[in-house]
């Protein structure tokens, strides 16, 4: 393909030269872009791999926390004149009575999910505008 030169004249190619100039540079930069896309994407990766490796972390250190309390709450209840035995089984309850809710809250969430309705309805009918040419009720596509 030809390139235009500096001191060559665009009006003086041909229109098929012009063509292939104008497809060369169009090429060209759709790489570029691309190229910038994934330098873009690998450092946007790292990014969220290095932060997610710190919610993991947290995460686990929240745990190890969430322990640790459970046993200082039994041994407070051990102080307060409970059984050890006692203490340790009203700590589980309060923990089962904690899940029992946590899993009433998200029933109650996922019976509250609606199933993109307002997607389902605006594909039906952008398909149906598509079948029907404009003002006719005859079908354009078939499917």
């Amino acid at each position: 393909m030809s390139e235009a030169t500096p001191d060559e004249r665009v009006e003086e190619k041909s229109v098929g030269e012009l063509v292939a100039l104008a497809s060369s540079s169009i090429s060209n930069l759709v790489r570029a872009e691309m190229e910038l896309a994934k330098l873009e994407l690998k450092a946007d990766a790292k990014k969220a791999a290095i932060g997610s490796a710190m919610f993991s972390a947290a995460a686990m250190l929240g745990g190890l926390i969430i322990i640790l309390l459970s046993i200082a709450f039994a041994y407070g209840l051990v102080a307060l004149g409970l059984w050890h035995w006692a203490a340790f089984l009203v700590v589980a309850g309060v923990y089962a009575v904690l899940a029992g809710l946590l899993l009433l809250f998200g029933k109650w969430r996922i019976t509250k999910i609606e199933g993109a309705k307002r997607t389902r309805r605006t594909l039906k009918e952008d398909l149906a505008a598509l079948r029907s040419r404009g003002d006719s009720g005859t079908p354009e596509l078939t499917g």
